[in-house]
Parts: C-alpha cells; sequence; structure tokens
C-alpha cells in the first residue's frame, strides 16, 4: 500500500447535500490536498428505493460549486456489486459470517423480552450453530467474538474501546439480497485504499463493528478521524427548522461558495484568531489532528457577515457573471455584464448576498413606479422649474461624466440659490422609487442617460400636474 494519503466523501443520493455532509466533504478535502494526497468522491446508492438521479445530480453540482474537487470518481456502490457478494462468499466459506432464517416478527419479540428483562436488546443468535444456506426472506450475518475487546485510534476523540459481547451479530445482506452499509463501506474502503476516513460521529458507533469486518477480511485499518455534529442556535441538531440546510439553498440565497467554504471551515477548526481565510490558506494550515471534540454551533448571522465581506472585496467582474444567472431567473432582460460590474460597484456595501443586490437594486433592472405618497412628498409644485433646468441642462450633458454632472447641478443649485439635499431626495424617488440608495451621481452613470432623462421627466409632469 502507498503511503500517499487517501481521503474519500461518501454521501448517499437518499436527500439532498446538506450542511453537515460538506464539512465532512471538505475537512476529507482539505486533508488530502494539504497533504498532496488524493480525494475520492463515492456514492453510496444502494438504498435503491430511497436513492435518486436527482440528488445525485446535486450532490455533484453542489461539489462543484463549492470547488470541491475530486481526483477520482465518483464511483456508484450499485455498480459494485459483485465485490461485495466475493467478500461476503469468503466470510461466509470461513465460517466468519452466517445464514439466518428469524423473521422480523422473531426478532421484534426477541427485543421486546431482552428489554422486559433489562437486557442489552442483541440478536441472540439462534441461527449461529444451523449451517444454513440461503433460502427467502434469510439475511447473512457476520460472527461477532463474544470475549475480548475492539479498539481504535480517533485522530479526533482519542482511543475508543468497545467489549464486544456488547456488540450485535450485524447484518451484512438483507433479505432483498442488498447488501449493508457496514459491509459496503468497509470493502470501499479498503480496496480503495484510504488512509484516512472522515465522517460525521454520528457513525462512531459503526466503527467498532467495522473493525472486526477489516480484520475478518484480513484488510489493513485506515485513520479513523470522526467529526463533532453541527448544533442550530438553540444547541440541538441542525435541522430544517433552523432554516436552510441544504448546499444549493444556499446557492439560491445568493451566498458566495467562498463565504460558505470559510464559514464551515470555522465549524470545530481554528487557526489562531484568524476568521477570514483564502483557500490558498486553508490547504496550508489546514490539519485534522487540530479539528475539536466539541460539537460546533451553526450562526447564520456569521455567515452573512463573511458573505458581506467576500461581496464588498471580490471581483466585480465574476460578481457581475453571478448576479447575471440570478437576474435572469428572476425574469429581468440580462442588461450586459459592463452595465452589472457598475451595479456592483454602486451597491456592494450596502447588500450583502447577490438576492440582495436583486432586491436593494431593482431600479436598475426594471421601470419604477415611486409609491403616491413619496411622490406628493417630494414632488413638490415648487421644484418643477428646478427639475425643468435639470432636464435641459442634463439633455446637453455626457452624463457618463461624473464630474461633470455634479457641476452642472451645482450651477443650477446656484442660480435657484438652493442646497443639494433639497432636491436629493426628489431626484433619488425619482431615479430609484426609494428613499434610500446608493449615491445619486453613481446611479445616474450607471442607469445611463436615456433612462435617467425617461425618469427626470415623469418627476417633472407630476410636479407640473
Amino acid at each position: 500500500m502507498s503511503h500517499k494519503i487517501r481521503t474519500r466523501f461518501a454521501p448517499s443520493p437518499t436527500g439532498q447535500l446538506h450542511i453537515g455532509g460538506v464539512r465532512t466533504a471538505l475537512f476529507s478535502w482539505l486533508h488530502a490536498r494539504h497533504s498532496g494526497g488524493k480525494f475520492i468522491l463515492r456514492i453510496e446508492d444502494t438504498d435503491a428505493e430511497r436513492s435518486t438521479d436527482e440528488n445525485t445530480r446535486q450532490i455533484l453540482e453542489s461539489m462543484k460549486w463549492l470547488g470541491l474537487d475530486w481526483d477520482e470518481g465518483p464511483f456508484y456502490q450499485s455498480q459494485r456489486l459483485d465485490i461485495y457478494k466475493s467478500s461476503l462468499q469468503k466470510l461466509l466459506d470461513e465460517g466468519k459470517a452466517y445464514w439466518c432464517e428469524c423473521t422480523p416478527d422473531e426478532l421484534e419479540r426477541k427485543r421486546s423480552r431482552a428489554l422486559a428483562e433489562g437486557k442489552k436488546p442483541k440478536y441472540d443468535g439462534t441461527c449461529r450453530g444451523k449451517g444454513l444456506g440461503p433460502g427467502p426472506g434469510r439475511v447473512v450475518r457476520f460472527l461477532m467474538p463474544d470475549m475480548g475487546v475492539t479498539s481504535f485510534d480517533d485522530l479526533i476523540k482519542g482511543r475508543i474501546s468497545v467489549d464486544n459481547a456488547e456488540m450485535d451479530d450485524l447484518i451484512l445482506l438483507r433479505s432483498d439480497n442488498m447488501p449493508t452499509y457496514n459491509l459496503t463501506v468497509v470493502i470501499d474502503d479498503a480496496t480503495m485504499n484510504m488512509t484516512h476516513v472522515i465522517r460525521g460521529d454520528d457513525h462512531v458507533n459503526n466503527t467498532p463493528r467495522q473493525v472486526k469486518i477489516y480484520e475478518a477480511l484480513g484488510f489493513a485499518l485506515p485513520f479513523f478521524a470522526h467529526v463533532p455534529m453541527i448544533l442550530g442556535p438553540d444547541k440541538t441538531k441542525l435541522s430544517k427548522r433552523h432554516g436552510a440546510t441544504s448546499v444549493m439553498a444556499y446557492q439560491e440565497m445568493g451566498y458566495l461558495p467562498e463565504a460558505l467554504v470559510n464559514y464551515l471551515v470555522r465549524l470545530s477548526w481554528s487557526h489562531g484568531d484568524q476568521e477570514i481565510f483564502t483557500l490558498h490558506e486553508l490547504i496550508e494550515y489546514f490539519d485534522v489532528h487540530d479539528v475539536g471534540r466539541a460539537a460546533a454551533v451553526f450562526n447564520p448571522e456569521k455567515l452573512l457577515w463573511l458573505n458581506h465581506h467576500y461581496i464588498k472585496t471580490g471581483d466585480p467582474d465574476r460578481l457581475a457573471v453571478l448576479l447575471e444567472e440570478f437576474t435572469t431567473k428572476s425574469g429581468y432582460a440580462p442588461p450586459g455584464r459592463d452595465y452589472l460590474k457598475n451595479v456592483v460597484i454602486d451597491i456592494r456595501e450596502r447588500t450583502k448576498t447577490l438576492r440582495d443586490m436583486l432586491d436593494f437594486g431593482n431600479f436598475y433592472f426594471h421601470e419604477v413606479e415611486p409609491a403616491e405618497d413619496l411622490k406628493k412628498q417630494f414632488y413638490t409644485h415648487e421644484l418643477a422649474p428646478v427639475f425643468k433646468a435639470l432636464v435641459e441642462q442634463f439633455e446637453q450633458t455626457d452624463l457618463a461624466d461624473k464630474a461633470k454632472t455634479e457641476e452642472v447641478v451645482k450651477t443650477i443649485l446656484d442660480t435657484y440659490k438652493l442646497k443639494f439635499k433639497t432636491i436629493a431626495q426628489p431626484m433619488r424617488v425619482a431615479l430609484t422609487g426609494k428613499t434610500v440608495s446608493p449615491g445619486i451621481f453613481e446611479i445616474i452613470v450607471t442607469l445611463g442617460k436615456s433612462v435617467v432623462l425617461s425618469r427626470l421627466k415623469r418627476a417633472l409632469v407630476y410636479m407640473q400636474s
């Protein structure tokens, strides 16, 4: 076996990719990238009833969106059934597994009896010595030793030991002839030469059982690292009621992938007091041994703060491309990249997501009609001559030249002996339909001459009527 580090991410396509899964994938990916190793993607789709192609597609899309590229795969468990069956046969031939004919009803009765007697509700080994072969409704069970202890060293949690007597003769092949998770995961990780198995700590209980299967099949053990859970703000397990949990939901809400990556990596891992990391820095600093043991608490405000940071400091050209997808999905005619780049620069300080940009900056994308109360308040009869002068002068001015436009407005204000604030809000309402917006002269440059003139003229008509 080569000593090059090999890690994997092995999601099941029975649902969309969620925050917890992504953080595990990220830790695995970083561990491989940090050490110059390989990162493998495997799709655990043996649950044929619940696995869907759509979920698989979303998992792959989520990984690509976040920039978590893989070196091998995706491998699909459903295409590896022959490999599992041959290992299973080896266990049966060597007497390390056996066929069991106990029905679900019988097992439930045994369970209830054990619980009533204060015993552990585990399988009582009825079929162990029967020497049964395959048959309808039968399963294959692993022969767990009754004596001794199974131990392994967890890179995060330290040494974990379990009495073998505590463990069940777990099922390796279900009655529908499909191998179970505990068997397939061992065979996949061993035959794909995984050196490190990094996964959520909801798998800790399975690990001693899997260690016994590794030993029974004569495979070398990988290093295990079980990362702590992510809790919601109320300290219960993160779930849908805490808001969005799937990765694609964050994309749809206008979050940037680098913000999500930066946020998730800081759940249970840190590097000094640093909060903001480039991907290059994460690869350089990340070490799985530095992951903490305590559960992490998901904080949506912190994620939003990071997203705002990446929007304020991001490349406007790239943000324009991302914003374009949003404008198209929202049914706006695509206004062109250069225009969108100017929009980004105008409003990035005041917006935290791409969705915010669209909502706050909607006046850039469609015709505005200010609310009647705003018109009554700001479109006063006295301002009509000033607006008339603005329209006449703007018609003669290159409005793409911000300094020139400011000069024209200053001259008009001097003529009418007015302060800028007297016309600032009426101009803002006319151009944006709102009382809060970016700087008026920035807006004028971005909107362009024909839009600015048509909006000011509409305001003037109202003032004169």
